[in-house]
């Protein structure tokens, strides 16, 4: 095991093993991430909690990403929309080539809920996305709870072209239950399993980065995005916040 964390202690994440990212990212979702706040992000009792909220009040000198910030060409702002969540990640903390990904969580039920697990290149060693790639290790809709969705995205094949080499799976207890979503990475194969149960696999099939990036150190995203392109495509219900995505333990292997 080269990782571990099962959030045994309490407040914030443990700041030697996860990092933050910071406002809004992308997607065009509703959410505006934030860092350090234990009303968004806190671990307790053996558990991380990450909550998206419909807060009262407004984030002051706020921070956009480029997908916001192209219209109003700044990449700040004054004060942003009281919807806030978490997005911790293992950038510049720790990365992986190979291995495999355990992550045993339960997750929110509310339309507009996005709660992903997956891994983005520790170097975009090929160029920007795609054509670095993308690994999905699980994500979710609220608007299509059972649906445990998984994908992998690259130069070649992604959700811009429709054509990202994706699979679904049911499960009826997402939100109720915790349950474990397993991820291995090969240098030929990537394989998802639920409950330790096999439920995907991709081979490699064709030689270049073009379709097969995946021979470079990747890091580790565990975020709760709300509404945007794909979670808010059948509306939001924000009457429905706070929701939380509640992860019991993380654990990468070598």
């Amino acid at each position: 095991m080269v990782f571990e964390d099962n959030f045994d202690g309490s407040g914030l994440p443990d700041s030697t093993r996860w990092t933050y990212e910071e406002g809004y990212v992308r997607n065009g979702e509703l959410q505006y991430y934030t860092v350090a706040r234990p009303e968004n992000c806190y671990q307790q009792d053996g558990y991380l909690h990450i909550v998206c909220r419909h807060d009262s009040a407004f984030i002051a000198n706020g921070r956009f990403g480029k997908a916001w910030a192209k219209p109003v060409d700044t990449t700040r702002c004054d004060s942003v929309a009281p919807v806030t969540s978490a997005s911790i990640t293992t950038k510049g903390i720790a990365e992986w080539k190979y291995g495999r990904v355990e992550v045993r969580a339960k997750l929110p039920d509310c339309r507009g809920s996005w709660p992903a697990i997956w891994m983005m290149p520790a170097e975009n060693t090929y160029g920007e996305w795609p054509k670095s790639g993308e690994l999905d290790i699980m994500e979710n809709v609220g608007y299509d709870l059972p649906k445990v969705h998984y994908a992998i995205h690259t130069e070649k094949y992604n959700h811009t072209k429709n054509n990202q080499k994706r699979h679904t799976v049911d499960c009826a207890t997402v939100a109720t239950d915790f349950h474990l979503y397993g991820f291995e990475w090969r240098a030929d194969k990537l394989t998802w399993y639920l409950d330790g149960v096999e439920t995907y696999s991709v081979v490699k099939d064709e030689e270049g980065w073009e379709a097969w990036p995946f021979d470079q150190p990747f890091y580790l995203i565990l975020n709760f995005a709300f509404g945007g392109g794909w979670g808010g495509s059948q509306g939001v219900d924000l009457e429905g916040l706070p929701q939380e995505y509640v992860i019991d333990y993380v654990k990468v292997y070598r």
